[in-house]
């Protein structure tokens, strides 16, 4: 493929058999790794079954979900990495390594054994063949975005990298096919003992699919030039970070874009598939259907606000996306409830659950101590809470005397609680399961439901609220590749536009189903969650509204 020549009209250049080469290339490797990497979200619920089987369901849940978390903990230092390497080597070689190291992290998750069969190695692995995969993509998406903006013409910078923006949600919806497609030719026992692995699996053919395809590419022609006249970055981290000038705009573009950006994708992707599967007990093959029609419809938001923000420009159309994320997250995510899981909705407003215990008495039963073997809760208010966490039903605490045990109001039925303290072990679960016993008739003659009915679904009205969700993903996810690799000159690109963008999606972003659960637990409400995304979008809102300035006319070659 030859490069295309800078010097050429770039305003008046069409897509060109060339600009289709590079974008296709580009986007497809760019699809196979966001398959890999979130393959591990789409299975978080197996994942806790065999990795974090030593904790109680609940948390095992949560930290399936930190785990997955720290792969986006270490995606920021891949940025750094790897960022330096694509301003100083060129971004065609940093695209090899980095598919390289995402598609054989994958393979051996697929070949991992369990916490049952090798003890705490197991999720210690785990997490190490996590922070590699979060490493290569770190320096991934960058690469991707500068490479294709570099060869597009100007004024066309938007729609070009907006392909690049639409391969993290094809990605995932591969990875949603992939599995359903193993659950129903497995059944779901198998693919729960065993199945789950052969996506992992399947990845090392993408992996050689992805390097022979980045193969063909030839490095980007503003790199070519640069390098070509000695004007590149001897030092790009200095120069990125090292002096408040370029450091300022780094701050402003994580604060002030990408945090907004990543909450409001996360929550309208994984969040929306976690709470149906977690909180409304739908079934997992019915959501990943739910999730996967809505990407479907919706993923052609990604070109078309890529377009529209070379019209009317990038910034005003991000934050119209979190602004309006932030104000409908609450009727949205409370319309799921009443569409998807009526009983459960119905339950909680007839039925309120009240836990009246000693405030001492109660723990946070999120805790990272699967790492000692096995976390217990066992005060009369962690027994109580732990049995309605697992049920999805919401309650609300009130005080009593201290020293007194934990007790559960469900409507007028009252659930005491028990003291284990003295105990044997044998006493203290057989004292325990006749607790379990007894409030899982009180929660059951209350209504709840113990799964989402699927006759009283309201599959349309669920598709819609859904699809609304991936909407305001395309209008945040659309332009913000574009709008990144415009705040920042060639040289120092890859490493400027790197850091704030997986600062923002791998910490803000990455670490939010994480964060919304454990708020979930901390309050026993199960919208809380939704006040993390909410908060992040708004300031997001004020900080790129008044401190960022719009780019969509800039000239990138200079």
């Amino acid at each position: 493929m030859s490069a295309i020549s800078i010097d050429t009209p770039r305003s008046e250049q069409g897509m060109t058999k060339e600009h289709k080469k590079v974008i296709l290339a580009s986007s497809l490797g760019t699809v196979f790794e966001w398959y890999d990497f979130y393959l591990y979200g789409s299975l978080a619920a197996v994942i806790a079954v065999h990795f974090f089987s030593a904790l109680p369901p609940g948390s095992a849940f949560v930290m399936a979900l930190l785990t997955f978390a720290a792969g986006f903990a270490v995606r920021p230092f891949g940025a750094i990495v790897f960022g330096r390497l694509g301003d100083l080597i060129g971004r065609k070689h940093t695209f090899l390594i980095t598919i390289l190291i995402m598609g054989v992290s994958t393979f051996f998750v697929g070949l991992l054994p369990t916490y049952a069969t090798i003890g705490i190695a197991a999720p210690i692995l785990l997490v190490v063949l996590r922070c590699l995969q979060g490493l290569a993509l770190g320096g991934e998406y960058g690469g991707a975005a500068t490479y294709v903006a570099e060869h597009a013409p100007h004024g066309k910078r938007g729609l070009y990298t907006s392909f690049i923006q639409t391969t993290a949600t094809i990605g995932l919806f591969l990875s949603l096919l992939v599995i359903l497609g193993c659950r129903l030719a497995l059944g779901p026992e198998a693919f729960a003992e065993w199945g789950w692995r052969i996506p992992f699996l399947i990845s090392f053919v993408l992996l050689l699919i992805s390097v022979w395809i980045r193969m063909k590419l030839q490095e980007s022609p503003l790199f070519q030039k640069m390098k070509a006249e000695g004007t590149g970055s001897k030092a790009p981290l200095k120069e990125s970070f090292g002096n408040w000038k370029n450091g300022k705009i780094v701050l402003l573009a994580l604060l002030g874009a990408t945090a907004g950006q990543a909450v409001v994708w996360y929550a309208g992707q994984f969040y929306a598939l976690f709470f149906m599967t977690q909180t409304l007990k739908v079934d997992a093959v019915t959501a990943n259907l739910f999730i996967a029609a809505a990407l479907l419809i919706a993923t052609g938001g990604f070109i078309f606000f890529g377009w529209l923000s070379d019209k009317i420009g990038r910034k005003p159309i991000i934050m119209a996306g979190c602004l309006l994320a932030a104000l409908t997250y609450f009727p949205i995510f409370k319309g799921l409830t009443h569409y998807a899981n009526p009983a459960l909705e119905s339950a909680a407003r007839n039925n309120p659950a009240v836990v009246v215990a000693d405030p001492r008495d109660c723990s946070f039963q999120f805790v990272p101590g699967e790492l000692k073997g096995h976390v217990t809760f066992n005060n009369s208010c962690d027994l109580v809470k732990n049995v309605l966490n697992q049920r999805s039903v919401s309650y609300t605490t009130e005080g009593s005397a201290a020293g007194s045990l934990a007790s559960v109001r469900i409507g007028q039925t009252v659930v005491q609680s028990v003291d284990v303290t003295g105990m044997t072990p044998e006493q203290a679960k057989a004292a325990q399961s006749k607790l379990s016993a007894d409030l899982t008739a009180a929660i059951d003659a209350a209504g709840y439901p113990r799964t989402a009915d699927p006759a009283q679904m309201n599959k349309p009205m669920i598709l819609l609220l859904l699809t609304i969700l991936v909407l305001y993903v395309t209008m945040v996810y659309g332009p913000i590749a574009a709008w990144l690799v415009e705040l920042f000159p060639t040289r120092i690109r890859y490493t400027s536009m790197s850091l704030p963008y997986h600062i923002g999606n791998g910490w803000f972003g990455g670490f939010l189903p994480t964060t919304a659960f454990a708020l979930v637990l901390l309050t026993g409400n199960m919208y809380a969650g939704l006040w993390y995304p909410i908060i992040i979008a708004v300031i997001t809102f004020v900080i790129g509204t008044f401190f960022l300035k719009e780019t969509k006319d800039v000239d990138i070659t200079k």
